[in-house]
């Protein structure tokens, strides 16, 4: 089977990255729904995660309302590697940067790490492309969502 590699800065490794690699820094809360039979917070669940801390980011920090903007993240693509289980109730925190900013899409990289961890438990990342709420059309990021995405903007 072929080995799965990701680039981190200059170098393609196979090991979680570190908390230290990510700009913005969240507290996430782990819910008793999220385990799963195993015990352990089910695999599609940190997809949920992902979201929630990069949402949150563009609510909170790029003014994004999204109930009226009339520029709109549709997630296209998303990707997750896992390094060990969290389990309700785990205190976790979501980590974010921007590895790629264009003219209406937006890669992020996401971490997810225990309490007090240096260490990722799951990584990865997602791509948002804006769009026109009305028409779906590729919308370019708005100016104060684009500015607070360059705040976390990494290599």
């Amino acid at each position: 089977m072929k080995q799965s590699y990701k680039k981190r800065g200059n170098r393609m490794d196979n090991k979680p990255g570190l908390l230290s690699d990510y700009p913005h820094h969240q507290p996430l809360t782990t819910r008793w729904m999220d385990n799963d039979i195993y015990g352990h917070v089910n695999n599609v669940t940190y997809l949920s995660y992902f979201d929630t801390v990069a949402n949150q980011f563009l609510i909170e920090k790029g003014g994004l309302d999204i109930a009226k903007s009339p520029a709109i993240g549709l997630v296209v693509e998303s990707h997750c590697r896992y390094f060990a289980s969290i389990a309700y109730p785990e205190r976790i925190t979501g980590a974010l940067r921007v590895e790629h900013l264009g003219n209406s899409s937006v890669r992020y990289g996401i971490g997810i790490f225990k309490e007090g961890r240096e260490e990722a438990c799951a990584e990865g990342y997602f791509v948002h492309v804006f769009v026109d709420r009305a028409s779906n059309k590729p919308h370019d990021i708005p100016a104060p969502i684009r500015q607070a995405l360059e705040g976390i903007k990494t290599g």
